[in-house]
């Protein structure tokens, strides 16, 4: 029996630090790394279900290929790989490379991740996507205010005297930080949650204000016009750091409460008292979610939020600030600009940066010169986590030919021609940072593949060999097989930085070099002007919007002139859940004994008008599709939305997206799901 270091590598705040207990070559304990500051309290519930993951008996462990019955049946790894690689040169040759599309997600962190896009170069080049299903509005709002996007280190929320979590449910989403936030309130705290549910985070709170979705920005300018009305401002923190103050206070002067409160749709007193609140109770910390920034209008919204911080001088003190997105572990990864996410100016003229991820479907569609012919998914489930499930839907449809690599038969695993068996996280060393705490960890391999699983790079190092790349290019571009192998390719990229080396991180999580425990804390920012810019001048030659934030309807929205609301008058909203990460986890019986089937919630106004019952079949749907699911009510929800938590499959029932739109928002290319509304009816 041994135990050794690790951390999980999944898209999720947390990022846990792990130790597992391994005994005749099989898991048998999973437990936190107590030197992981942020999650060392325990793992959940996801974390714990690898166990179940790693062995279960519906795992992939050999190639797979579809039949024109639609069943899948085992083939052998030369086989499959002969098949791919005489596709591949059949595209290359004609249409061309850029035929082939590369699709990405995020669900495995870590920097062999890079070694598909190696490859794809190394062929001629590909079709990508620019863009992000999850942040890039936040990331963008947060890059033209404040510079860069960092926040303070987790456990200094402890420090914090008030922290508002908006559009955040904490307890169910980053589980971890809600240990610092119950810190926090033992010293004296005080705790707001903002968020048109009353959520798990809420119970904790003095103070729930639930506004109109997507109307969050009209809310925080009416703070601010209190906030500068009532003289609650740090006037020598805005003169030494801030761009654009007066232009913001003429801008927040016409948003007096009356008229945000009617906006946002919540009581004028609400206003009022987050007003007071951030105005006199120091320090502050704002932690916005990730879903509030799903909008048309949600860049805009981000700023105005993070205008109140600006203002009162919440920035770059301990137990203040804006807690939304930590780059500061992306040490290798271009994500650490959030510009990278961005499609090139300049396209380098081989792999060909077409694709929306927020328009999937349309984009893929829409390609030519040359048309894509075929896909090859790896880390994601596009089908039914991208927006317009029908349009990707007939996008996948439409090429000729379709690899996905996975561990189960997804949704979109079920639309591949070939699927190949991926590799789980204790099946080979990586190296992982995070976006909220500040540790770079050590994923390390602990088992042997199962079966005849292969990690990636394997798949792509054999498809290398038989398409003919130079042996000097596949060595120095995508690592060998052997374990040594890959530890040597991890120990380049690690060499810039002499405090990262494999025997350190096998020790435990190290800091990132350079990390900050307090964010801006010396007074610097990367903007333009090398101030706060509530002023951006980017923001509009980059963007096309106002340099100031300012409130505008999303683009589906009840009251936008051109609708028709009757029709379509339920706000649908489609939150993550504590049971999944996205589509990742449920297909689980460990997951499922919490989690068996989708289902609706309704409040008790919006079921009455419709004749629902708690428990009754409904019918929710829009122009672009419908799902058929169980109703409950929620006595908790605020009227005129309708919750269905995402990640739910095609072959569950409950994929949230058929009623989505490919649609962009305002900055970042990100998607902006929640423009979504639906109406709701008995089945």
């Amino acid at each position: 029996m041994a135990i050794y270091t690790t951390a999980c590598p999944r898209n999720c705040y947390s990022t846990c630090g792990l130790r597992v207990e391994v005994a005749d070559g099989r898991i048998r304990r999973i437990e936190p790394h107590p030197d992981n500051r942020a999650t060392a309290n325990g793992v959940c519930l996801k974390g714990l279900s690898y166990l179940e993951r790693v062995y279960s008996p519906d795992r992939i462990l050999q190639p797979m290929r579809r039949g024109g019955d639609g069943r899948f049946t085992q083939i052998p790894w030369d086989d499959a790989l002969d098949l791919i690689a005489a596709r591949l040169r059949r595209y290359h040759a004609d249409p061309g490379p850029q035929s082939v599309f590369y699709y990405t997600g995020s669900g495995t962190k870590g920097l062999l991740n890079g070694v598909g896009m190696n490859f794809w170069r190394r062929f001629g080049g590909c079709t990508t996507t620019y863009g992000d299903l999850c942040w890039p509005a936040g990331l963008e709002a947060t890059r033209l205010t404040l510079g860069e996007v960092k926040h303070n280190a987790p456990w200094d929320l402890a420090n914090a005297r008030l922290i508002v979590m908006w559009g955040k449910n904490a307890a169910e989403t980053n589980v971890h930080q809600m240990a610092h936030v119950d810190e926090a309130l033992a010293a004296g705290a005080r705790l707001v949650v903002i968020d048109p549910r009353r959520t798990e985070t809420a119970e904790r709170a003095e103070l729930l204000i639930q506004p109109r979705p997507g109307a969050d920005g009209a809310l925080a300018l009416g703070v601010a016009h209190l906030l500068i009305r009532n003289g609650w401002i740090d006037r020598p923190f805005i003169d030494a750091h801030v761009l654009g103050f007066d232009a913001f206070a003429e801008r927040a002067a016409l948003w007096p409460p009356e008229r945000a409160a009617a906006t946002a749709d919540v009581p004028v007193a609400a206003v009022h008292r987050l007003a007071e609140l951030m105005g006199t109770v120091r320090p502050v910390t704002v932690s916005p979610g990730f879903g509030m920034q799903r909008y048309t209008n949600s860049g805009q919204t981000m700023r105005a939020m993070l205008a109140l911080l600006a203002i009162t001088g919440q920035i770059g003190r301990p137990g203040a600030g804006w807690m939304y997105a930590n780059l500061q572990t992306q040490i290798f990864s271009p994500v650490r600009d959030p510009l990278d996410f961005y499609p090139p100016e300049q396209p380098d003229g081989v792999v060909r940066v077409g694709v929306s991820t927020a328009r999937l479907g349309p984009d893929m569609l829409a390609q030519s010169d040359p048309p894509l012919r075929m896909a090859w998914v790896e880390r994601g489930n596009p089908i039914p986590q991208n927006p317009e499930t029908h349009s990707v839907l007939k996008a996948f449809r439409a090429l000729e030919f379709r690899v996905v690599v996975e561990e189960f038969l997804t949704d979109t695993a079920r639309e591949a021609d070939l699927v190949l068996p991926a590799k789980t996280l204790f099946e080979q060393t990586d190296v992982i940072g995070a976006y909220w705490h500040p540790y770079i960890q050590l994923r390390q391999k602990l088992i042997e593949p199962p079966g005849e699983v292969k990690p990636e790079t394997e798949i792509y190092r054999l498809l290398a060999h038989r398409l003919g790349f130079p042996a000097e290019a596949i060595a120095a571009e995508i690592p060998g097989p052997a374990d040594a192998d890959i530890e040597r390719w991890l120990a380049q990229r690690l060499a810039p930085f002499p405090e990262l080396t494999l025997e350190h991180l096998r020790e435990g999580p190290v800091l990132a070099p350079g990390a900050e425990a307090v964010a801006y804390a010396d007074g610097r920012f990367a903007t333009p002007s090398g101030r706060i810019e509530l002023y951006s001048e980017e923001a509009r030659t980059r963007w096309g919007l106002d340099p100031l934030p300012d409130h505008t309807e999303p683009a589906e929205s009840p009251r936008r002139a051109g609708l028709e609301p009757t029709r379509y008058p339920l706000q649908f909203l489609t939150p993550n859940t504590k049971n999944r990460i996205h589509s990742q986890f449920n297909n689980l019986n460990v997951i499922r004994q919490f989690s068996d089937r989708p289902q609706a919630w309704l409040s008790p106004l919006d079921a009455r008008a419709r004749g629902v019952a708690d428990g009754d079949r409904v019918r929710i749907f829009n122009d672009r599709g419908e799902l058929r699911i169980e109703a409950r009510i929620d006595f908790s929800l605020r009227a005129g939305c309708v919750v269905v938590t995402n990640g739910w499959w095609l072959s569950e029932g409950g994929a949230v997206n058929v009623t989505s739109h490919a649609r962009e928002t305002d900055m970042g290319f990100g998607a902006a799901f929640h423009d979504n509304l639906v109406e709701v009816e008995r089945a």
